[in-house]
């Protein structure tokens, strides 16, 4: 048995997928797969979100492009994020889509097209309210669309944008749909004047909020490993969680009253107990935050996270009776019988996200197919 190892179900991704085209009708399927796929595994899930149906891939760096170029994947791929001139060789030489929304920029992005022989594919990317990488500027945006479909070493591959409050319907006082007119006056512009261009400015949570957002293509990231982009229960717009993080216990020991377990004594046996030993924690993405806080799963029963959460060990509180045995497995993230521990849990325990909490699973756990 491995001491952790976090089981992804390629399956639910091709599913996620799948539900998520249905939902898009013609509008294209672009998964997002940066950060090793939220931490799921970059290419394997890249892989399975294109056999269910995604036609497109995206990332945020160069280095990111190339890896899944190396292992293969030859679906057309976008770089989302800001790169620095290096990378921006890194991501040309990976046949990578690359965005743009300075003049400056544009003009390097066709110099290394040009040193290469090949023209690159640019995407302008209009800030219409995220107030991060993109052009505020709709004038300007549409003069950098034309600047690019003009120069023989670029290709005007699309227009975009990302949304700041979709994820909360009902809470954003209305900025939503201001960012949704804002980009849809400026797509329309560029579109009149390059058909080609594909406008997208959909994310998970726009997906499902609202149909008008959809346009050419939408870019989903945590819908494709079935973590809802709401933050409730994936099961309530069709998702599957894909990934589990398991582990097993290590020991089993009888405590009395009053003993203590891990750092610092934050926890007391309130009487005598059975306590067990888990080899996983903070060092594998079990933050120290859900120590007498979280549950796990043993036997198909919720047991406490109890003490204080070290670097490699964890403990559970069995209770003052239990069939529990040394080597049984124990499931931190995922379904054991009946019994169902959420990403999104540990995320209100965290006051985080759900894609903070999978993407925080660290490189010494293993992911392995389901």
């Amino acid at each position: 048995m491995e001491r952790a190892l976090a089981r992804v179900d390629l399956g639910a991704v091709r599913a996620n997928c799948a539900r998520l085209r249905a939902e898009l009708g013609r509008a294209e399927l672009c998964a997002v797969v940066k950060a090793d796929g939220y931490g799921h595994g970059a290419v394997a899930c890249a892989e399975a979100a294109l056999a269910g149906g995604a036609t497109r891939l995206a990332v945020a760096t160069a280095a990111e492009a190339r890896g899944l170029r190396e292992a293969g994947i030859g679906a057309p791929l976008l770089a989302l994020g800001a790169l620095s001139a290096a990378e921006l060789d890194v991501a040309l030489a990976a046949g990578a889509e690359v965005s743009v929304w300075r003049e400056g920029f544009l003009r390097l992005v066709a110099e290394r097209a040009r040193a290469r022989g090949a023209p690159a594919r640019v995407h302008v990317k209009l800030d219409s309210g995220m107030g991060r990488l993109g052009n505020p500027d709709p004038g300007e945006v549409l003069a950098l669309a034309r600047a690019c479909a003009a120069d023989p070493d670029l290709e005007l591959a699309g227009v975009w944008t990302h949304f700041a409050t979709a994820d909360e319907p009902g809470a954003d006082e209305g900025y939503f749909d201001l960012q949704l007119q804002r980009f849809d006056a400026v797509a329309a512009a560029v579109k009149a004047e390059f058909p080609a261009a594909i406008a997208h400015a959909a994310n998970s949570a726009a997906v499902f909020r609202d149909r008008r957002s959809h346009h050419d293509m939408a870019r989903c990231g945590v819908a494709v490993y079935g973590l809802d982009p709401f933050q409730v229960d994936p099961a309530e717009r069709g998702l599957a969680p894909a990934l589990s993080l398991r582990s097993y216990l290590a020991d089993v020991k009888r405590f009395p009253a009053g003993q203590s377990a891990g750092y610092g004594r934050t926890w007391r046996a309130p009487r005598e107990t059975w306590v067990g030993v888990v080899p996983i924690g903070y060092g594998d993405g079990v933050r120290r935050a859900l120590g007498n806080r979280a549950e796990a799963l043993v036997g198909g029963r919720r047991r406490p996270l109890v003490g204080t959460v070290s670097m490699d060990n964890v403990t559970v509180d069995l209770g003052p009776e239990t069939e529990a045995r040394p080597g049984d497995e124990v499931v931190l993230i995922g379904r054991q019988g009946e019994e169902e521990v959420r990403a999104e849990e540990w995320a209100r325990i965290l006051g985080t996200i759900n894609y903070e909490v999978t993407c925080g699973i660290t490189a010494r756990v293993p992911r392995r197919p389901a």
